[in-house]
Formats: C-alpha cells, structure tokens, sequence
C-alpha cells in the first residue's frame, strides 16, 4: 500500500487538517446529543453539524491530500473539484434540512437517538466525497447506509417500520457486493488507493493483473452497491419506500444527498474504457430514466411522485457516467457530477416545500406554488435556469439516436412534476403563513438550484455561456416541456378528465410482489418438520458443541468478555499500525 506510515503526533494528520475535522465534527455534535443539558432539545445542534464542510466547500481550497496513517488502515482524504462541488451541495442541504427540523418537527420521538444517527449519517455522507482510499470510502459508505435506517423508521408507524425493514435488507445487500468487490479489486491492485483500484479493474489481462472475468465480477459487484444506492432499476424500490416514510427533513436529504453516494462511486472506482460496462449503464439509465416517469405518474402521493422523479434524473447521470466510460471521457463524468450538483438542490427544494403546503394558504400559498413551479421547470431544463445549464452539460456525452433520447426524457420529466404540482395544489393546509425556518430553506434550496450553475460552469464545461443563448439550444430546452403542458391541458380537458384510467401501482412497485413472494418461502420453510436425528447421531452433535459450550460459560461473566473484547481490539490496532 502506497501510504507513508510515519506521523509527527500520533492519529494526528499529515497534509490539510480541515478535511479529517469535516468528518470528526458531525460526530462530537452527535455525541453532545446526550448530555443533560441538551438532551431535550437536540435538535437545535443539526444544523451546527455540517458548518465545517460547507466552509471548505466555499473556501475552494486547491486540490491537495490529507493522510492519517494511524486510522483505520491509513487514511487519505482528497480535494478535488468534483469533490468539492458535491461536499459543498451535500453540506448545504443538510444545513437546511437541520433548520427545517428545527419548525417541522415539533415533538420528534427519541430526539437525542435521531440527533446523533442524523449526524452519523451526515460523517457518511461527506466522507465518500473527500476519501481516497476504499476502506474510509466503505465506512462512509457503511455509515451512509445503515444509519440512514434510523431516519426513516423514525416515524414508528406502520408504514415506517415497513419502508425501514425493506431499506435496511436491500441496504445490507448492498454493502455485501461492495465489500466483496472491494476485496477482490484490492487483492489485484495490493493498494487500497482507490486510484489503484480503478486502474486494476481496467487494467489489460496480464500475468500482474486480475483475469478478465475476475475483474468483469469486481465490477458488477460494485456496480449493484452503488447502483442501489443511487436508485439504479430496478434496485431501486427503496426511493419510494422510504422517502414517504421518514419525516420531510429526512427525506430532502435522502434524495437530495444520500443518492449522490452511489453517484460519486460509480464515478470515482469504474474505469474508464470499459466499453460493454459503460454501454450496459446507458441502457439501464435510460431505461430508469423513462420507466420511473411512468410509475410516478400513477402515485397519489407527494414524495412517493418526487421519489421516481429522483430515480428517473438519476438514471440519466447514470447514462451519462456510462457514456464518459465508454468513450473515456473524464468530461462526461464531470458533467454527470455538475448535473447530481443541480438535481441536489432542486429536489431538496421540493421535498421540503411538501411540509411548507400543509402550512400555507391564501396569497402566500399562491406564491409558493408560482416559486416551486420555476424549480419544476428548472428540473425539466427551461432555458434560462440552472437546469437548462444541467442538461446542455451532459448532451456532449450523447449522439444519434441516444441524444435524441436524452432530449425527450424532458417530455416524461416535465409530466412527472407537474403530477407533483397539481397534487401539491391539492392539499389543505393549516396555517396562512409558514414558520420562517420552513420557508428559508426552501427558498434557499431553490436559488442555489436556479442560480449555482450559473456560477460553477467554467469550472466543469468549456464551452462559453453564450453557447446557451443559441437558438438550437433554446428549442431543445423548450420544446419538451411544451409537448408536456400538452399533454397535460389534453388530460384534465372536460372530455378527458377523470375518464383517463390511471394504473393502481403501489408505492415500490415490484417490491409488494417480491415481499409477498419471501413471506410465502418463510412460511412454507417455518411449516416444514424437520427431520428427527437418530440418537447416535445426537451425541456426535453433542461432542462438538460441548468445547462451545465450555466458551461460553468462560465468557459468561461480564469482566471476562469485556477483557477479552479489549484483547482483540488491541490486537486489531496493533496490526493495523
């Protein structure tokens, strides 16, 4: 492993301390969740928790590496422009989910224990962007993945406990085909770098390397951890499972940064060139990107639609990350990033103007719904909004047929929120005006989502702005969206409306099926009678359970266990050094 093994201070970091203290800062908030004084109102410290990575983020400090040999198995954290840019996104939208719950959630259940697994949750979240080797990338991840759980059991309901058994089994899947592909591409590469990683799994077969189809298994491997993650089809029924479930807070940061995990991962350990890979996640990112329009639009409820809008948007990062592998192009992959920036803002936008419905009416409701309108429209790329920016980004990445394609996905973008519009238009509200804590993040969200392109071009594309102000590419931002408002208006005519039949798809979709098939297999297992063991057999049994036994009663005893737990967890450090 390429990794200097000497320090100054022990466990203190060589190179840049700002980024080892964006990770360890969201664990001591978390930590003071339990103290007395804090205990009854942790919620106040969310939003204290991702200050120090939104900083950096602005700072744009030059790309550099931070290396802490003493943890883990050495640490290395990078700065670098795609990194910074959704370090800084994912901050941001964490720091104003935290502000939103400060007003939505009145009387949370357990707030200490939803404090801090919110706080281990955002450590995860930031570290898969800053990390440069795979075992401080898997834990992130890891931390991602199964803290999350607690964010959206938290509810307690019937629905949430549901959402939240069927995440966390989907999510341990996950973590088991990125764990082994992570092994087996660090068995090739003897590194942990994951630039190492990458170049083994595009390395040419040779004596050195990994034969093509070990290395075509890391790969797949990979591909479905982070794929489920970034709610890739069909591993992506856990989107409109959860994202209803947990609270709105939640929810924003689910689909706004959590997502983005599986992203960045499929940007940073798929190597370029890898032709039949790259072509494989085109099909399925488009195939996502227009099968999840046609789901959305059967859902009645609000963040169920804004949950296949987010796997649609991204199965088209998708196939814009498989058009910059197969082509070998680091520009499609920036641009991908670029877009998930954009997409992050807006969809946390959205999700928290959903608790900012029930609690407007009047004039000010008139007004919020005209402001999420322009974030729909921005989202559905119309010129002269941050979206337009998002999606002339990637267009570079496709041609022929597949650019027509991209183009055309605006028509299903556009149909899906405006779903979301006519039934956002439909809930009642409670209250005339919201808490400003609401209504800041929202709009907040919105503006970075309208305006932050503007800002950020230069940095991921070439071309001059003024390349956006042509007529070809204002037709094809438009034109879209008008064939969308067509069909539309042509839905909800007098002839049409409400005689239109309208698919019952539930919330899932393929996962009510596959739930009711496991019930069926644990039944029929659990009914089974099992075979009765001969005596003879009973003592072989016995003799080889019996040194188990005589463990056990040794580690019984609390002290014993504890010392011996200790024991190990020396020796582990040891050998890690």
């Amino acid at each position: 492993m390429m990794i200097p093994e000497t320090a100054v201070i022990p466990f203190w970091p060589q190179g840049p301390v700002w980024p080892m203290l964006i990770l360890i800062w969201p664990l001591l908030v978390g930590a003071l969740a339990g103290l007395p004084g804090l205990r009854e109102k942790p919620l106040r410290l969310l939003p204290l928790a991702p200050l120090p990575a939104l900083l950096l983020a602005l700072a744009r400090p030059a790309d550099g590496t931070t290396l802490a040999p003493d943890v883990l198995l050495g640490v290395v954290l990078k700065t670098d422009t795609l990194g910074l840019t959704l370090l800084g996104m994912t901050a941001a939208i964490w720091l104003a989910a935290g502000l939103y719950a400060l007003a939505y959630m009145k009387a949370p259940r357990k707030p200490a224990v939803f404090t801090g697994f919110w706080c281990l949750t955002l450590t995860g979240n930031l570290g898969v962007f800053l990390a440069a080797d795979a075992v401080t990338f898997y834990v992130s991840f890891a931390a991602v993945s199964l803290a999350s759980y607690f964010l959206v059991v938290h509810d307690g309901t019937a629905k949430a406990l549901r959402a939240a058994r069927i995440y966390i089994a989907l999510a341990i899947f996950g973590e088991a085909m990125l764990l082994t592909g992570f092994v087996i591409a660090v068995s090739g590469a003897d590194s942990l770098l994951i630039s190492d990683l990458r170049a083994t799994l595009g390395a040419p077969a040779g004596e050195d390397t990994l034969r093509p189809v070990t290395q075509g298994l890391a790969i797949t491997l990979i591909i479905i951890g982070f794929g489920l993650k970034a709610g890739m089809m069909p591993l992506h029924l856990w989107l409109p499972l959860a994202h209803p479930a947990a609270p709105t807070p939640a929810s924003a940061v689910l689909s706004g940064a959590i997502v983005k995990a599986g992203i960045i991962g499929l940007i940073r350990f798929i190597p370029e060139g890898a032709v039949e890979t790259g072509t494989l996640l085109m099909i399925i990112g488009l195939t996502s990107a227009y099968l999840a329009v046609l789901l959305g639009l059967t859902q009645q409820n609000l963040k169920a639609v804004l949950a296949y809008s987010t796997v649609s948007q991204m199965g088209l990062v998708i196939a814009v990350i498989g058009a910059g592998i197969t082509a070998s192009d680091p520009q499609a992959l920036a641009s991908a990033g670029f877009y998930a920036m954009h997409h992050g803002f807006a969809k946390a936008a959205l999700f928290l103007s959903v608790g900012l419905l029930a609690v407007t009416r009047g004039g000010v409701r008139r007004v919020l719904l005209a402001g999420i309108a322009v974030i729909c429209a921005s989202v559905a790329g119309l010129p002269g909004t941050g979206g337009a920016l998002a999606k002339m980004a990637v267009k570079p990445a496709f041609e022929g047929f597949t650019l027509w394609l991209v183009t055309a996905s605006g028509i299903g973008t556009s149909l899906i929120l405006l779903r979301y519009l006519v039934l956002g238009a439909r809930v009642e509200a409670d209250a005339a005006r919201p808490p400003a804590l609401m209504a800041g993040p929202v709009i907040v969200m919105g503006l970075c989502a309208l305006l932050l392109p503007w800002l950020t071009w230069s940095a991921f594309d070439p071309r001059p702005l003024g390349y956006l102000a042509g007529a070809g590419a204002i037709i094809d931002g438009i034109w879209p969206i008008l064939v969308a408002l067509a069909i539309t208006a042509l839905a909800l005519s007098p002839p049409l409306a409400g005689r239109i039949p309208s698919p019952a798809v539930p919330e899932g979709d393929i996962a009510v099926p596959l739930e009711r098939g496991a019930i069926r297999v644990i039944r029929a297992v659990s009914e089974m009678e099992p075979p009765v063991p001969q005596a003879h057999e009973w003592r072989r049994v016995l003799r080889i359970i019996a040194p188990a036994e005589a463990l056990e009663r040794l580690l019984l005893p609390w002290r014993v266990a504890g010392l011996v737990i200790l024991m190990l967890i020396i020796a582990v450090a040891l050998i890690s050094l």
